[in-house]
């Protein structure tokens, strides 16, 4: 069949969450994790991928997987979703995924937007905002994957790519779709290669969505953008809406591997009713002795009510892990731990998982061999909450670290027990 578009997002929890948004707007989205998972009917598909912070040739390889498998299904047009603060480093990947995709489909400049207004995160003449603070003077300036230094973002993505970056501002913006066009034009017949575009409010995101089915350019984009543009595309090729499942009932449990406050303060909350294991990735028993005790902590736990297993810690802790592995080590260190221990939890009958973090999301998912997963609408906690496909479904709700009310793990174990009729 025909698809108006498919969506590769550079993490599981971006991809769920905008798959969520399309579920509520009518538009049924599918979610795939691995390019050979069976794609059913659906004039909008999405791929969550670990593509943010591993090397450039690994990610460019992994896209292009993905875009392959999305042109033979069918697809019409391909975006590349980022998160909304375009993390990266100088290094990074959304230069080189948006020039690989312009490659792909022979044509530039490239429409480029980050931001997410709805949650505080805007882009004003080029320059990010969080929370009412530049990206620079936030807490994501000290982000242990993917620090925040910069807040000009053309400066930044310029780092990226051979290719001019320009700014198509607020001010144009707010002049409507017909003046937008007409400045891409013109950056076109200069030879830019990509427009980035501000997000200062909800206004800039509509303009932009506009501009970008009008166009038919390739996209790269945070949420709210890739939402609009899927949102106007999918309405004119779904086909008949495809009911929501309910939760699978089964033991719970929560995987926490994001580090900082917030997941902090989530823990300490979800602990004060259930039992929390906080494991020492410093601890000398290794990564299989890690793996074992934690198991079988839980095995003497496991029941009606949900356990929780972190390698979340504070600064200290992460400067302290860092220098003995080094950054990405101790990432993928945390990573492999936590994966093996979701196995093994499945293995012992576990069937729902509340995951903080998305790159330990990612790593849940492919330890537990998730092909591909069906998104539910937004609800009170918003997004991230799906069901893996297959002969044996799990319930799974993956949230971005940073986000979220204190409460939220209790919360989302309550949202599973009324999904499921318990």
């Amino acid at each position: 069949m025909q698809r108006a578009l498919g969506i590769v997002a550079d993490d599981f929890t971006g991809a769920l969450m905008v798959a969520g948004y399309l579920e509520s707007a009518g538009i049924h989205c599918p979610v795939l994790f691995r390019p050979e998972a069976k794609i059913p009917p659906a004039a909008v598909v999405m791929a969550g991928t670990r593509t943010r912070t591993v090397p450039v040739a690994q990610a460019l390889a992994e896209l292009g997987r993905f875009t392959d498998a999305f042109l033979r299904a069918g697809c019409r047009r391909i975006a590349y979703k980022a998160c909304a603060t375009f993390d990266s480093t100088e290094d990074g990947n959304i230069g080189p995924a948006a020039d690989y995709l312009a490659d792909r489909a022979g044509m530039r400049p490239v429409l480029m937007s980050a931001g997410f207004p709805r949650f505080g995160t805007t882009v004003h003449q080029g320059y990010m905002f969080y929370r009412g603070r530049l990206v620079s003077e936030s807490i994501k300036r000290f982000d242990p994957l993917t620090p925040m230094s910069d807040p000009d973002l053309v400066r930044f993505l310029g780092r990226q790519t051979p290719h001019r970056i320009a700014l198509l501002n607020h001010a144009t913006l707010r002049s409507g779709a017909d003046a937008a066009l007409a400045a891409i034009e013109a950056f076109a017949d200069e030879g830019v290669g990509h427009v980035f575009l501000d997000t200062t409010d909800d206004g800039d995101v509509e303009t932009a969505a506009k501009i970008a089915a009008a166009m038919n350019r390739v996209v790269v984009a945070s949420d709210p953008l890739i939402i609009a543009y899927a949102t106007r595309l999918g309405h004119a090729m779904q086909p008949d809406p495809v009911p929501s499942p309910q939760h699978v009932d089964g033991p719970t449990a929560v995987i926490a591997g994001s580090v900082g406050p917030v997941v902090l303060a989530q823990l300490a909350a979800f602990s004060a009713n259930h039992p929390l294991l906080t494991l020492d990735l410093l601890d000398p028993a290794g990564e299989e002795g890690l793996v074992s005790a934690a198991l079988d902590w839980a095995s003497r736990r496991l029941g009606a009510a949900p356990l929780a297993i972190s390698t979340a810690t504070g600064p200290e802790g992460v400067a302290a892990v860092q220098a003995a592995f080094g950054r990405v080590e101790a990432a993928r260190r945390a990573e492999l731990i936590l994966g093996a221990i979701a196995r093994g939890l499945r293995d012992r009958g576990v069937r729902r998982f509340i995951v903080a973090g998305g790159e330990t999301s990612g790593a849940v998912v492919d330890a537990l061999g998730i092909a591909a997963v069906r998104a539910l609408p937004e609800g009170p906690l918003g997004t991230g909450f799906c069901i893996s496909c297959g002969p044996t479904p799990l319930s799974l709700y993956l949230k971005p670290g940073k986000l979220g009310a204190d409460d939220i793990l209790l919360s989302a174990v309550e949202a599973m027990n009324q999904w499921s009729g318990r």
